[in-house]
């Protein structure tokens, strides 16, 4: 009986104390959600703090871009006055915003003297360093969420959960489709760079300059013999025909007079990959 008191207990602890470690995780879970959530918010008012000098600076080169302009204050007044709302309407008015800020970038693009002004390049840079902390700042919120709500709805750390009413988070997530877009890749012909035309292809049997195309097995009756360069100006043209033939007297129609000589008589013809006798010594 001792025995099964004892059990009964040692089982009592070790619930209690996976109880208690359940519920101490989801505890820091949710600090770390909120904590990352601070972070986002710091950046997202960065933003805002940033878009009116933008805007003004924009406004004195491309006056008439006016409703582009009235456009982006919209938006951010909309952000601003949203912001004790869940993460999923936030999403929604800085997709909207965002939206608006990149169709200004892409309509100043038409202003030279806009693009060499330092006010405005210098802002330009501190808004998408701004953007790309947001950018990591939503990639950690969204991880902690994901490891958060799997917790509350797996087992046995749901029953954890709904005891002590832990709810599920929401994601901040981009509703802009222009972000999400993937980009179009095309490589068009390979061995040649898009847009450009692919190198024309070598024909079969016509000649390259510089290079040395040895003669293969099969093709004797393709055969064409290289030109000799012979001392005195005269260059012997290159002979159609089967191996181990020579051209016959008159045909040779180079400048000069023919070479002097010829292959001794009863000498064996030359073999294949054998130089052509030349009268030479």
């Amino acid at each position: 009986m001792v025995w099964v008191i004892i059990a009964i207990v040692v089982v009592v602890v070790i619930l209690a104390i996976m109880l208690i470690t359940s519920y101490n995780r989801f505890v820091k879970q949710r600090n770390l959600i909120q904590e990352s959530w601070r972070q986002i918010d710091v950046e997202l008012h960065r933003r805002y703090d940033l878009i009116p000098n933008l805007v003004e600076t924009v406004r004195a080169y491309a006056a008439h871009e006016r409703h582009v302009f009235e456009e982006v204050a919209r938006l951010r007044t909309q952000a601003v006055n949203v912001q004790g709302a869940n993460p999923e309407q936030r999403a929604a008015a800085e997709g909207e915003l965002s939206g608006a800020l990149r169709q200004m970038m892409i309509s100043v693009e038409a202003y030279p003297q806009l693009q060499s002004n330092q006010n405005f390049l210098g802002l330009q840079r501190e808004l998408t360093d701004t953007e790309d902390r947001i950018a990591a700042g939503r990639r950690f919120y969204n991880a902690n969420v994901g490891d958060y709500n799997t917790r509350i709805e797996a087992f046995p750390s749901n029953v954890i959960a709904n005891s002590f009413k832990f709810e599920k988070a929401g994601y901040f997530e981009v509703k802009d489709e222009q972000v999400r877009a993937v980009p179009q890749v095309s490589f068009g012909t390979i061995g040649s760079v898009a847009g450009e035309q692919a190198p024309p292809q070598m024909q079969p049997g016509a000649p390259s300059s510089g290079q040395i195309h040895p003669q293969m097995p099969g093709d004797q009756g393709n055969y064409q013999a290289p030109p000799q360069q012979i001392p005195g100006g005269y260059q012997q043209p290159p002979y159609q025909g089967q191996p181990g033939q020579y051209p016959p007297p008159g045909q040779y129609q180079g400048q000069g007079e023919p070479p002097v000589g010829g292959p001794p008589a009863g000498s064996p013809a030359p073999q294949d990959g054998q130089p052509p006798f030349t009268g030479g010594q």
